[in-house]
């Protein structure tokens, strides 16, 4: 028996960047190592891929180099 397109789900965006967060089309789930989660009901989230965030796993530009100006 066939499958109806609508019984497909849509697949999940990803937009890796080179040096930035990934962007994730939302709303997202993310399962941490130590096995919590947090959950975001965005339309698009910014995942940080470097760690220094101080809203991790959310991107919050800290991997940005700062330069004075």
């Amino acid at each position: 028996m066939a499958r109806e397109p609508a019984d497909e789900p849509e697949p999940v965006r990803l937009r890796v960047q080179r040096e930035g967060p990934t962007l994730v089309d939302g709303p997202v789930t993310v399962e941490l190592d130590d096995g919590t989660t947090a959950t975001s009901d965005r339309f698009r989230v910014a995942l940080c891929t470097c760690r220094r965030s101080r809203r991790f796993p959310w991107c919050d530009t800290s991997h940005r180099r700062r330069t004075r100006g």
